[in-house]
């Protein structure tokens, strides 16, 4: 039996939720039981109330704000206990189409992937301004380089998982979660593909993106930052080669004007920043080692926590009792 559920992030979401909801589907081919379940980031408005009476099926609750990724982080594994074998995370605000699910789902059920991102028609979205339009192809460029995907719409919040790939995210990320699953499935080689998408008429203005600046700034920092922990031995070999080649034409440079122009001047200023350079880059060159030897760790860790979780899920759900609501 294959068990979708749908979760949705809800911050006072109560003037758009009823809405979203009742687009959702409770049938599909290929599905045999779909259910819904929203994350109550801390609401301090009529959330829950709307998402009971529209008969939500399970409800994750924190007492105060704590931000979309840890709400999304909550989600999956609240989705993992109540069996799920197929979770699709969509957006309380109704952005996106709910009559795209199957089409976001078929992958997964065909086995083609693990992981399904819906692509949003940017360039044909009105309440997008251009420089918006330009900065989420520039970060979606950004992220298919440093994941190894096809990604084209990374910040897309409407996607679907499969168990297995659910098992396996960890966001470090408090701000968003879009960017780092991305990469960090791309970098533990699950198959991701992205489907076309609609897109609904605008109901809010966003709350995760304030300011195009601020937006751009996080989203940059995510990006490294992931990069470095998946990746660490050749982020620090790319930032030291630059210390260290600079350093070396520095040398070469000091080595031809000390015997080709004037041996008697010394020229110590070129020679001391010559040698401090190439100290940095060799420096750095030996934090991506040390940080890559961390990081066989980390993944030793990942792999030993992905199989408790597998054998602790598995009691769970052996004793699972259907239409119960978890309080956190």
């Amino acid at each position: 039996m294959t068990k979708l559920i749908i979760q949705i992030p809800c911050y006072n979401e109560e003037r758009t939720l009823g809405m979203t909801l009742s687009e959702l589907p409770r049938q599909l081919p290929g599905i045999d039981q779909i259910e819904w379940l929203i994350i109550n980031d801390g609401s301090t408005d009529r959330t829950v109330e709307v998402a009971k009476s529209c008969g939500v099926d399970h409800i994750v609750s924190f007492p105060t704000n704590q931000g979309l990724a840890k709400g999304f982080m909550a989600g999956l594994e609240a989705c993992l206990q109540a069996g799920a074998d197929i979770i699709v995370n969509t957006d309380a605000d109704n952005q996106y189409c709910a009559a795209d699910i199957p089409k976001l789902i078929q992958p997964i059920l065909q086995g083609q992937a693990d992981m399904v991102v819906g692509a949003r028609p940017i360039w044909q979205t009105k309440h997008f301004s251009v420089i918006k339009k330009l900065l989420q192809n520039l970060g979606s460029q950004m992220v298919r380089l440093a994941s190894n995907t096809t990604i084209p719409d990374a910040p897309s919040g409407f996607r679907a998982f499969s168990r297995e790939a659910a098992m396996q995210l960890n966001v470090f990320n408090s701000y968003t979660y879009t960017l780092e699953t991305i990469i960090q499935a791309g970098q533990k080689g699950m198959a991701i593909v992205s489907v076309p998408i609609r897109t609904n008429p605008n109901l809010r203005r966003s709350r995760l993106v304030k300011s195009i600046p601020s937006y751009v700034m996080r989203s940059t920092f995510t990006i490294l930052r992931i990069f470095m922990l998946y990746k660490p031995l050749r982020f620090f070999l790319l930032l030291g080669t630059v210390p260290f080649g600079l350093g070396l034409l520095l040398g070469l440079r000091w080595l031809l004007l000390f015997w080709l122009v004037d041996p008697t001047r010394s020229r110590a200023p070129s020679l001391i920043l010559a040698a401090v350079l190439i100290l940095i880059g060799f420096q750095l060159w030996m934090f991506g080692l040390v940080a890559d030897l961390l990081a066989a760790n980390r993944r030793l860790m990942e792999e030993t926590r992905l199989r408790l979780r597998r054998l602790d899920l598995e009691r769970t759900n052996n004793s699972l009792k259907p239409g119960r609501d978890r309080e956190n």
